[in-house]
């Protein structure tokens, strides 16, 4: 459990200092807005609901994916298809700032 407490605060810390980044900063909101979209979309087009759209949405985009869904309608799965292109680079980049963060925190100390 402390080593869960002490990962859990230099994860936070890492992202205090990420978001001094403007980089970061235009990454989170980039991927906030594709989140967003996405969730939009399947709610509207597939008929999510909201919690099973964000969910979708979050599984695809770091690249987990979703076992048991799969888009029904042809605007669906192109829609989902530059989905994942699109949003998976966005959200591996974010990933990618957050453990340049987390390297240099622990430089720091």
């Amino acid at each position: 459990m402390i080593s869960f407490i002490l990962t859990l605060k230099r994860l936070l810390k890492a992202l205090w200092h990420a978001f001094k980044m403007k980089n970061f900063q235009v990454l989170f909101v980039l991927v906030l807005v594709v989140l967003l979209s996405g969730t939009i979309f399947y709610v509207k087009q597939e008929g999510l609901s909201v919690v099973d759209s964000i969910y979708f949405c979050i599984a695809t985009l770091s690249t987990v994916g979703h076992p048991s869904f799969t888009p029904q309608t042809t605007l669906g799965k192109v829609f989902t298809m530059i989905y994942i292109v699109g949003g998976t680079g966005l959200f591996i980049s974010l990933i990618g700032y957050l453990a340049y963060a987390m390297i240099m925190e622990s430089k720091n100390e």
